[in-house]
C-alpha cells in the first residue's frame, strides 16, 4: 500500500520505517511543524518524575536539560522508545493513550515523594493534569515547544492523490483530521479521496473525516502507533 503520513516530521520518518519494514511506501505530509522554546535551562529540582504524552516533548526535554537520570513516565512505547534513545534509563510506557498514563502514575510513584513535571506544547487545561492534582499529586506544566499547522498538504502528497495513487493516510490525533480535513478543502480534492482508507488513532480523530467520502475509516482497539499500522493489515 501507499500510505500518507501526517506526523511532525521526526515521527514522521519513524513511522515510515516501521511502514517500509511491513511492505508498504510512504509519503510523508507532516500537517504540524514543531518549534522547540528558546529558552533557559529548565530546572528538574524537587522533581521525581516527568511526565510525557508526546514525543516532541521528550525531543524538547532533551534539548533544555542534560539530565537523563529523573523517571520518565510516556503514554506509550512509541514516547518511551524515543526517550531511551535520547539517553533516559528509567522509562515506564503506559501502553495507552492520557487516560492510560493516568491511571499507572499511582503504580509508579507517590504524591509525597516530590513534583511531577509535565512537558507539553500547549497551555490548554489538561484532563491528564487535572486528574492527577485531584489525586494530591502536585503536577508543574511547562511548555517547551509549539504546534505550527500546516496550510497545505505537500506538492507530492497533492499530486498522489490526484492520481488517485494513495491507498491510506495516518491520522494521530484529532487535531490532526481536522487540518487534514481543511487541507482537502483547500486544494479541492474531496473528489479525490474515493479510494482512501483513513486510519486513526481513535474515534474522536475519525469524526472530523464524515464529510470526505472516504473508502473506509477505522481505528484501533489500543490507540498506539501498533494499532494503527495494524489497521494496513
Amino acid at each position: 500500500m501507499r500510505v500518507l503520513v501526517t506526523r511532525p516530521f521526526d515521527d514522521a520518518v519513524e513511522t515510515a520505517a516501521q511502514l517500509a519494514a511491513r511492505g508498504h511506501r510512504s509519503i510523508v505530509s507532516p500537517l504540524l511543524k514543531i518549534r522547540v522554546c528558546e529558552e533557559q535551562a529548565i530546572s528538574l529540582n524537587g522533581v521525581q518524575a516527568i511526565l510525557a504524552t508526546s514525543s516532541n516533548g521528550v525531543r524538547a526535554l532533551s534539548q533544555r536539560s542534560e539530565r537523563r537520570d529523573i523517571p520518565l513516565f510516556a503514554v506509550g512505547e512509541h514516547t518511551a522508545s524515543v526517550a531511551r534513545g535520547l539517553g533516559f534509563f528509567d522509562v515506564k510506557s503506559a501502553h495507552g493513550d492520557a487516560q492510560a498514563l493516568m491511571m499507572a502514575v499511582p503504580t509508579w510513584a507517590r504524591p509525597e515523594c516530590g513534583t511531577l513535571l509535565y512537558v507539553t506544547g500547549t497551555r490548554e487545561p489538561n484532563p491528564l493534569v487535572a486528574g492527577l492534582r485531584a489525586l494530591s499529586y502536585d503536577v508543574r506544566t511547562v511548555v517547551l515547544y509549539r504546534s505550527i499547522p500546516a496550510t497545505r498538504l505537500s506538492s507530492e502528497s497533492r499530486q498522489a492523490l490526484r492520481t488517485k495513487i494513495v491507498d491510506a493516510v495516518l491520522l494521530f490525533s484529532p487535531n490532526t483530521a481536522k487540518m487534514f480535513v481543511h487541507c482537502i478543502v483547500i486544494d479541492d480534492l474531496q473528489d479525490c479521496c474515493g479510494p482512501l482508507i483513513a486510519c486513526c488513532i481513535s474515534e474522536a480523530a475519525a469524526a472530523p473525516l464524515k464529510s470526505l467520502g472516504l473508502k473506509d475509516v477505522r481505528w484501533p482497539t489500543h490507540p498506539d502507533q501498533a494499532g494503527m499500522l495494524s489497521l494496513l493489515d
